[in-house]
């Protein structure tokens, strides 16, 4: 029987800004080609999506990740001894006063010369309420500045350095989940990795914005000092609420996002309350600024 390829999968914009929730998807199961290719193009037309009432096992979880791109192990981070392309993000009830993994604004690694093209999140178990995700739009961002804000980015650099896991900028006091194991004090983490102020995406050809508050120290060729007034506009501006959107997490849901073009932040107002998600990480491929 030939396959009816005129049929489409359910996408519902979940903001106004960016993300969209997929609908009667089961992602246990093999997809076609078609499907696939519609997912595809639904991330790079939203940013961000989100599927519910998923039930993954660690492989499945895998085999859907690997349709986006080849995985990547991220350093710093313990991964999981049977499954060492997954990280178990995983805050326990007794665990209070800490900090969560990704609990402020960021690109994931963008200190790598070659940063994630995205990650895909699986919750596995989650609070009655909390622990919820943001995502913020970095196309966005950079169409609303000025156009002379966009003349003096485009062709600037930053540097980008693994500051919370090195030593020169490592956070003081701060304790993290004991089973996320991050290490901190590594001096290889402190090297600095210059990378587009605004990229153009591979896929849609646009201009994001490509700074971030936790890995982005300073611009090239300039002190950080001299840098911080006009990053601390950036970050301030890259976050503006029309930008966002946010994601409440039950068991079995799963989201997938293009690090590239967007940043996200973990809400940590659980304590007293298990979650336990499970993260893929995509490779990606070193960026190409606007000028």
């Amino acid at each position: 029987m030939k396959e009816d390829v005129t049929r489409s999968i359910a996408v519902r914009p979940a903001a106004g800004s960016l993300g969209a929730e997929i609908e009667g998807v089961d992602l246990a199961a093999p997809l076609r080609d078609w499907i696939i290719d519609e997912l595809r193009q639904a991330l790079v037309a939203h940013l961000v999506l989100f599927f519910r009432d998923q039930n993954l096992t660690p492989d499945e979880h895998l085999r859907f990740s690997r349709l986006f791109g080849p995985l990547t192990r991220v350093p710093y981070v313990k991964h999981m001894d049977e499954y060492p392309d997954i990280i178990a993000v995983l805050k326990e009830a007794d665990e209070r006063k800490i900090s969560t993994f990704g609990n402020a604004w960021h690109s994931d690694f963008s200190f790598l010369e070659a940063p994630p093209m995205g990650s895909v999140l699986y919750a596995k178990e989650v609070p009655s309420h909390g622990g919820d995700t943001l995502w913020a739009n970095m196309y966005e961002a950079y169409d609303a500045l000025s156009d002379g804000m966009k003349r003096m980015l485009d062709p600037l650099r930053a540097m980008h350095s693994g500051r919370p896991y090195g030593v020169a900028h490592a956070p003081s006091g701060v304790r993290t989940s004991r089973s996320i194991a991050i290490e901190r004090e590594n001096p290889q983490a402190d090297r600095e990795v210059a990378q587009p102020v605004v990229i153009i995406h591979p896929t849609s050809g646009r201009k994001a914005l490509f700074v971030n508050e936790i890995y982005t120290t300073r611009f090239e060729d300039m002190t950080e000092e001299e840098s911080r007034p006009l990053l601390a506009f950036l970050f301030r501006h890259c976050i503006r609420p029309e930008f966002t959107c946010r994601f409440r997490w039950k068991p079995g849901s799963l989201a997938i996002w293009d690090n590239r073009c967007t940043l996200h932040y973990a809400v940590n107002d659980y304590d007293g309350s298990r979650r336990l998600m499970h993260r893929t990480t995509i490779a990606g491929e070193a960026l190409v600024g606007a000028m």
